[in-house]
């Protein structure tokens, strides 16, 4: 990296973080969860709004700087997604295993399936040349399937109720539904980057990796966890932690499926309620969340062209998509709720809540990107899909509980 490279990437972070952070506190008072403002800060730095005033790039974030943001965003999605698997509460499931499974796998297949149906009609104009219908139907699938779950335990948070019982069985849904979406993600992986025969080898081959790191890896942790020191973390153990983190998403991404699965599935196996994994958490949230993530955000903003969506039908195109992403999640989850037997206003409130998209639509989608699977023009369609859901989902539950306020829960949910 030249020097002026190097000041080039140290601009826009710094740009990105302090217009993230101002954005964020203004859509506070909207109750809207401080993603909203990074991501719209990555995309307002990005070239979709300086190409309004004439900019063929933009001059925070010019074309040059993007391999080395590239790396930076990587970095600090993988140490994310650790971090997102260390809050991943089994336990939390248990209390109401069968509400929690049914809901979460039925606001994962009628997307999916959706998503699917969707993907016939837009193939021959949207998808990327060479790819495949399979692998871009079942691409789209995920892509509509996925819950935000850090995102929707924030907004759980910002309105007092994530340990009511709505709260904890909204926060089981959506911890079931990352599993879910991320296994489906790692399969589709698979199918794109091999052909047929070599996507089964792929999907064995992590299965098996799945497999000896839940079956073997995990005990193992558990026990060392368990015997070593609660005065908190010495510097071998956090050197142990991160090459054991780099090593799984290396395996993963050697695999043929990506990175952050790897992270996430050696967060996963740490005991949340360790010693080890609350100092892990207090010690990186605030350096990954504020420092390396934005680079994510910025590197997904000169990525996001949303000037590619142009015309009439393409911004109707648009719209069906997001239409059709609210419907499969909020339709499927309230359908199951209902079969479970919560009623309508509770059933109601959790297809609003897993219709929370956020950062791990984001996720998905630059995955998607990388891959080539979905093209740049539809890769915009669908971040602004993942910005209107997200932002729809604090003002639909105002409106739901003014109008249909409960006077107490149903038992149904205790």
């Amino acid at each position: 990296m030249s020097s002026h490279s190097l000041e080039q990437v140290l601009l826009a972070l710094a740009a990105v973080i302090l217009l993230g952070r101002v954005l964020a506190i203004v859509l506070k008072y909207f109750g809207q969860p401080p993603v909203i403002g990074e991501v719209l800060a990555g995309i307002a730095l990005g070239p979709s709004l300086f190409s309004w005033f004439g900019f063929e790039a933009s001059p925070l974030l010019p074309k040059d700087v993007a391999p080395y943001l590239s790396i930076i965003a990587q970095l600090g999605v993988i140490l994310y997604m650790f971090l997102v698997g260390l809050e991943f509460n089994p336990g939390q499931i248990k209390s109401q295993v069968y509400a929690a499974v049914a809901i979460s796998h039925a606001s994962i297949v009628a997307p999916f399936l959706l998503g699917m149906a969707l993907a016939w009609g837009l193939y021959g104009q949207l998808a990327p040349e060479g790819i495949s219908f399979l692998s871009f139907a079942l691409f789209m699938g995920v892509a509509m399937a996925v819950t935000a779950f850090p995102v929707l335990a924030r907004i759980l948070t910002d309105r007092g109720i994530a340990r009511t019982p709505i709260g904890v069985l909204a926060l089981s849904c959506a911890a079931v539904d990352d599993v879910t979406a991320w296994c489906l993600l790692a399969f589709v992986s698979g199918v794109v980057k091999s052909q047929t025969g070599g996507a089964v080898y792929v999907i064995l081959l992590s299965l098996l990796y799945i497999a000896a790191m839940l079956i073997l890896v995990r005990p193992i942790a558990a026990k060392l966890i368990a015997r070593s020191s609660k005065n908190g973390l010495s510097a071998t153990a956090v050197a142990i932690i991160f090459a054991a983190l780099l090593l799984s998403a290396w395996t993963t991404e050697y695999i043929g499926i990506h990175a952050v699965f790897g992270a996430f599935l050696l967060g996963v196996i740490i005991p949340h309620d360790s010693h080890i994994a609350k100092s892990l958490q207090a010690g990186l949230e605030q350096v990954v969340v504020v420092l390396l993530l934005p680079a994510f955000f910025a590197y997904t903003g000169m990525r996001t062209q949303i000037g590619l969506v142009n015309g009439w039908e393409q911004w109707l195109i648009c719209g069906l998509i997001i239409l059709v992403a609210s419907l499969g999640k909020f339709g499927g989850t309230l359908v199951a709720a209902r079969i479970a037997g919560l009623d309508w206003h509770t059933s109601s409130s959790l297809g609003i809540l897993m219709n929370t998209r956020g950062l791990m639509e984001l996720i998905v989608l630059n995955v998607g990107l990388d891959l080539g699977v979905i093209s740049p023009t539809l890769f915009a369609m669908m971040v602004l899909m993942a910005l209107a859901t997200t932002l729809a989902t604090t003002p639909l539950l105002v409106l739901l509980e003014r109008k249909l306020l409960p006077a107490s829960l149903p038992s149904a949910v205790a």
